[in-house]
């Protein structure tokens, strides 16, 4: 049989066709096979055919030969498994900080991994639209930028932006540009933070990454290496709630003991529970970075659990509900 121009790419179009249109429960017979590179132009005879297949295996490619009435070629086990794959589709599509555009895009890319078949399967699994996403389509090229400039260890500009109750962007910081040192990307809340050091404020802060606009990276070196270094990033995120920074402070609560499971899955299984004698409730020592939204923490639990010191946050807890209260008190007759 006189070869065809392009049969050079013959083992590449019988790759492909393994990856994409086969799996276990659809092997590829060599008819399939020889059928589907001549509509690609490419003439095959099964000889040939037999030895690319070995060749592919030689090359690490799993191709496994049914053993039934009919003989069947597929990929068996491939980079990502489909239960890899779900669990990827599933984390982009709850990601709040990738916009829905770039998060169908994503999916398309991953369904590209796996046959044909599964990615059926993988489909059925999106629900995109309506949810709660980003608006800020910048967001994934962001994170980009601020590890390169976290890499080449360089300081970056940005502007900042909160929305209005009109919904539309206002710069925060009189519109100037912030110039920050950035050291780590946080995951808190669905939300990408970047943890970086304040220069003129002298501290580490905050930054939602879908907030920030016009990244640039700046020749001068980063500067707070010593506040980052000294910081135990391993416990930090348990420190700080929602992402709002605070005075560090040891505080003693006392919770009911059906909050165990609460408390050590916002803490981790190291830390410490003193149950009471008649084991319904438990102490526990906390270092915290005492700020509103610890106390809306707290709060969310009601009268399930209680600070027992310090004394200063007792005092704050205690101004925060009376001033709730005072603000659903009913009207003065």
């Amino acid at each position: 049989m006189p070869k065809s121009s392009n049969q050079k790419q013959k083992i590449l179009w019988l790759m492909q066709m393994l990856l994409t249109q086969s799996d276990e429960g659809h092997p590829l017979t060599m008819t399939q096979i020889i059928g589907g590179l001549e509509q690609r132009g490419i003439s095959a005879e099964r000889k040939s055919v037999y030895a690319d297949l070995e060749a592919l295996r030689q090359f690490g490619l799993d191709i496994v030969q049914t053993k039934t009435r009919t003989t069947g070629y597929y990929i068996g086990a491939r980079e990502f498994e489909l239960p890899e794959l779900k669990l990827l589709v599933d984390s982009v599509q709850s990601s709040k900080f990738i916009t829905e555009k770039k998060t169908l895009a994503l999916i398309r890319k991953i369904e590209g991994l796996a046959s044909v078949y599964d990615a059926q399967l993988l489909q059925r699994q999106v629900y995109v639209r309506g949810r709660v996403k980003s608006m800020n389509e910048s967001v994934y090229y962001n994170v980009d930028k601020i590890s390169g400039a976290i890499t080449a260890d360089r300081r970056l500009h940005f502007h900042y932006f909160e929305y209005t109750v009109r919904k539309e962007r206002r710069l925060r910081h009189g519109g100037r540009e912030y110039e920050i040192s950035p050291f780590a990307l946080m995951w808190d809340n669905e939300n990408y933070y970047m943890l970086g050091w304040d220069e003129a404020a002298g501290q580490l802060k905050h930054y939602r990454v879908d907030k920030m606009l016009g990244i640039s990276t700046l020749p001068r070196l980063r500067q707070g290496k010593s506040a980052f270094a000294g910081l135990d990033m391993s416990s930090y995120s348990s420190k700080v709630f929602g992402m709002f920074t605070g005075t560090e402070q040891t505080v003693e609560l006392r919770f009911a003991a059906e909050l165990a499971g609460a408390v050590i899955d916002r803490f981790g299984k190291d830390v410490v529970l003193c149950p009471s004698a008649d084991e319904q409730s438990f102490l526990v020592s906390l270092d915290v970075e005492v700020s509103p939204q610890f106390c809306a923490w707290l709060f969310a639990f009601g009268t399930k659990v209680e600070v027992m010191a310090p004394v200063s946050l007792r005092g704050e807890m205690r101004a925060r509900a009376q001033s709730v209260a005072a603000l659903y008190a009913p009207p003065a007759p």
